[in-house]
């Protein structure tokens, strides 16, 4: 497909975010109620319950957006929709295990460690899809 006849609303894109999304709300959630529940306004009080669930979140905020950026530019450009499905799958069950793993320990753990680097690989395929989508075509 060429990027004259893509779509214009990037819909599996959108999807996941709005899966994504609901993560987010889940994680802030768990925040909010170990906030209220140790009584903490700001930081974590020295308590790491909380210092675990302000890391899944922030964790979740720092990468997913870009991720999320690309996989849309990427379907705007025209890329298959089955690849930005499987992207989007990717993205979703590694932003799952990294949240899930932060969840349980700050240390380094396998779920963390395999959700940061599928995250990273959905970002540069993501990426890189982009790139070829741009290159002239004879």
């Amino acid at each position: 497909m060429s990027a004259a006849t893509a779509p214009l609303f990037p819909a599996v894109a959108a999807a996941v975010t709005a899966l994504l999304g609901l993560l987010a709300v889940f994680l802030a959630v768990r925040v909010i109620r170990n906030r209220v529940r140790f009584g903490v306004d700001a930081g974590d009080g020295g308590h790491a319950e909380l210092g675990q669930a302000i890391r899944a979140h922030a964790n979740l905020v720092e990468h997913v957006p870009l991720a999320l950026l690309l996989l849309a530019l990427a379907e705007s450009a025209g890329t298959h929709r089955g690849a930005i499905a499987g992207l989007g799958i990717a993205l979703l069950a590694a932003r799952a295990a990294s949240a899930w793993g932060l969840s349980r320990s700050l240390g380094p753990g396998l779920a963390r460690q395999a959700g940061a680097g599928l995250t990273l690989l959905v970002t540069a395929l993501a990426s890189l899809l982009i790139l070829y989508r741009l290159l002239p075509m004879p």
